[in-house]
C-alpha cells in the first residue's frame, strides 16, 4: 500500500524517487509495480530525459478508486473499533 498511497499524494513520480523513498531494491520495486500495472492500478510512462531514461508512475483511475475503497474500509475499521472500546 506505500506505493499507492505515495502516487495517491502525487500525479506521479519517477521509479528512482518510489525506489528511494521506500527503501526498496530495483527488483523489488519493478516485482510490486509489475503487480499494481497487471492489476490496472499504476500506469507506468518511459522516456528520454536528459540523454537518460525516465520511467514514471502514476495512478490510474481505477487505482484512484481502488485506494479511495481501502481508506475508506479503513475508517469503517476505526470507527467500529472506538465504538466498541
Amino acid at each position: 500500500m506505500a506505493i499507492m498511497s505515495l502516487l495517491a499524494a502525487n500525479p506521479e513520480l519517477s521509479f528512482t524517487e518510489l525506489r528511494d523513498l521506500l527503501r526498496l531494491t530495483d527488483g523489488n520495486l519493478t516485482t510490486h509495480i509489475k503487480k499494481l500495472q497487471k492489476a490496472g492500478y499504476v500506469a507506468v510512462t518511459k522516456s528520454v530525459q536528459k540523454s537518460r531514461s525516465l520511467t514514471t508512475c502514476a495512478l490510474t483511475s481505477q487505482g484512484r478508486e481502488a485506494f479511495k475503497e481501502y481508506l475508506d474500509l479503513l475508517d469503517q475499521i476505526v470507527r467500529e473499533t472506538r465504538a466498541g472500546g
